[in-house]
């Protein structure tokens, strides 16, 4: 057997620190080096332990999971999973533009055996995310926060595309906002996006971007007409899709079924996107574990459409574009920092 991914639980409930501890223990390539109620325990354990990853909570006594991981980012860099209730939804961002490299949701009631349904979720992160993924977060972080990202103004419009679609999943957040921010707000293409995110989290995700960008960014409203120079944003707990109706383009929102393992579904999204649009559409994948994408891509590689996938040079996780490159479905394979410019000039002359 190879070498086990250490991992270090602080969260302030015993209840969850066991539940959390039992799950991972479940596995045989992991193992628990410690528990610590609070940031100030987290600290000491960190500098003890040396974790490969780190589970942390945001509300705890003594220090939270904000001042923690703004500690730990300066002083020992390690890769941060957010273990959060619903009620943080509009929190968990903050960490996020922190350095988390993602979250996992649990109950709100403490001591809730429900708790158990993140377990699946929480071992794949662990599994998918490595001191390499934090490096690369890290350096997208920097190259988004030195200022908002350079703004691409439009000229004449002389493209034949459409409709432009994202999928995303771990590390999606920054990327997203690294490319729509880059956007200027006379950007002639409506925009879908499917990136894996809980019930609750969207909503707030799509508020945040809308601030952040010249284009207006919203959550998807099923029935609504896409309109150029929108982003839409599919709920957490839904599918989007996109269907003709009268001649338009509009927005087809689905629930998802508890065996779904991918919601929002980008393989969904672009098999849609490909289907009503065909070689009139551009396709991203962008960071994110598991090979989600990769059907849809290939279903709007083979219509014509123009598929990008983003290159193991800045994907926090490499799966999901790996797995379209692998397939034959990338066009173009490009590091996050080149994929706005490359649309612009796609569309503009």
């Amino acid at each position: 057997m190879g070498k086990k991914i250490r991992v270090l639980i602080i969260d302030d409930s015993a209840y969850s620190r066991q539940a959390i501890k039992g799950m991972l223990e479940k596995a045989d390539d992991i193992e628990v080096i410690g528990v610590a109620s609070d940031g100030i325990d987290g600290i000491a354990k960190t500098l003890r332990y040396k974790p490969d990853i780190i589970t942390l909570d945001i509300e705890m006594p003594q220090m939270d999971g904000f001042s923690f991981l703004r500690w730990l980012m300066k002083e020992q860099p390690t890769p941060a999973i957010m273990i959060s209730s619903r009620s943080d939804n509009k929190t968990i961002f903050r960490t996020l533009e922190m350095g988390a490299v993602d979250f996992v949701v649990k109950p709100t009631r403490r001591a809730s055996p429900e708790i158990g349904r993140i377990e699946q979720d929480l071992l794949d992160k662990i599994h998918n995310i490595t001191r390499r993924s934090l490096k690369k977060l890290t350096r997208n972080l920097n190259n988004l926060y030195k200022g908002r990202p350079k703004r691409l103004p439009g000229k004449r419009v002389t493209s034949r595309y459409r409709v432009l679609g994202i999928g995303a999943s771990t590390g999606g957040p920054q990327a997203l906002q690294y490319i729509l921010a880059s956007l200027s707000e006379d950007f002639p293409l409506p925009i879908v996006i499917a990136q894996h995110m809980p019930r609750g989290f969207t909503g707030p995700l799509a508020q945040r971007l809308d601030r952040l960008c010249y284009i207006r960014v919203k959550e998807a409203v099923d029935g609504e007409m896409l309109q150029p120079g929108v982003a839409y944003i599919s709920p957490g707990g839904y599918h989007l899709m996109l269907k003709k109706k009268g001649g338009e383009a509009i927005i087809d929102l689905a629930e998802a079924d508890e065996s779904d393992r991918y919601v929002p579904s980008a393989n969904r999204l672009m098999s849609s996107v490909a289907e009503v649009f065909k070689k009139q559409a551009i396709g991203v994948i962008l960071t994110g574990m598991g090979n989600d994408g990769k059907d849809g891509m290939k279903e709007l590689h083979r219509s014509g459409g123009f598929t990008i996938a983003e290159s193991e040079e800045t994907a926090v996780v490499f799966g999901m574009p790996n797995e379209v490159i692998k397939a034959g479905a990338a066009r173009e394979v490009l590091p996050l920092r080149s994929i706005p410019e490359r649309i612009k000039k796609m569309i503009f002359r």
